[in-house]
């Protein structure tokens, strides 16, 4: 959970601390607190402690900057992957003002902030209108319910870059009534007792990025896929019905197998305003 990240989106992930609680659809087969229990841990639930991380592990983003700086290239951090830094916890004030600093004096790394809380993001950050350019902050949009609660509240914050992640994508997503989305990554649910994705939700979500200027990023269709891979057998299969207005049949062949490729290629967009404003910004730093 740190440097060389297999997240296809960024370089590096950093966890101010290990916790969270569920809040949506998201959040009910949740990968964070699997691999928690995993190391024996119970860290989520608004009662449970949140874990720290060490002295030696908050210095890690200081030596991914200076390779960055080195090598000429920005790197991107998820900022954090087992926890979220903006849940309202009075007890994670302390390492959340430890968090500001280290983003600005990373000025050649950028760092991803992804929230499921935008309600909570302007009281608890540093900045109001002049935000860091190495901030991109984003939100969960699992459906449309959670996209109309979420996107203005993100919209709200002055970051440079605005995205959504649509994944695990649970139904049906527009977009278009919003301007400033710069990024949308998109993917199923992996695991067990995954829920499935249509096929059509993830067309339709690229088709609009496609529309309005968005950079798209599918990561992956997770347990269940559109198509038998070759040398593959499925476990299962399922025919999107009536209550998902599809009519879309689906296999269980599992994450491996089922790849990220959507209609012929793999789409691995990112937003372009960073190789604009943020890196021209932080020119002189990197």
């Amino acid at each position: 959970m740190a440097k060389d990240s297999r997240i296809e989106w960024t370089h590096h992930t950093f966890n101010p601390w290990w916790g969270c609680v569920k809040v949506s659809a998201a959040c009910k087969h949740c990968y964070a607190e699997s691999w928690a229990r995993r190391f024996g841990m119970d860290l989520w639930g608004k009662s449970s402690p949140r874990r720290p991380v060490s002295d030696d592990y908050w210095r890690q983003p200081i030596k991914w900057n200076n390779e960055a700086e080195r090598d000429n290239e920005r790197r991107r951090v998820f900022c954090a992957s087992m926890a979220d830094v903006f849940e309202g916890r009075a007890d994670l004030h302390p390492w959340r003002e430890k968090l500001w600093p280290l983003i600005e004096n990373t000025p050649c790394l950028d760092w991803l902030l992804l929230t499921k809380r935008p309600q909570n993001v302007q009281r608890m950050v540093p900045w109001n209108d002049v935000w860091p350019a190495n901030v991109w902050l984003g939100t969960t949009a699992e459906n449309q319910k959670y996209a109309d609660s979420r996107i203005p509240k993100l919209l709200a914050a002055k970051a440079r870059v605005h995205f959504i992640s649509a994944e695990p994508l649970l139904g049906p997503l527009s977009i278009a009534k919003w301007s400033g989305i710069d990024w949308v990554i998109a993917g199923g649910e992996s695991g067990r007792g995954a829920r499935p994705t249509d096929p059509e939700w993830v067309r339709m979500l690229r088709d609009e990025c496609n529309h309005v200027g968005s950079a798209f990023h599918f990561k992956q269709w997770g347990h269940w896929s559109p198509s038998v891979p070759m040398g593959t057998a499925a476990r299962q299969q399922i025919q999107l019905g009536a209550q998902t207005q599809s009519t879309s049949v689906l296999y269980a062949v599992g994450k491996a197998a089922a790849g990220r490729i959507l209609d012929g290629r793999t789409w691995d967009e990112f937003p372009r305003k960073p190789s604009t404003l943020a890196t021209l910004a932080l020119s002189e730093q990197c």
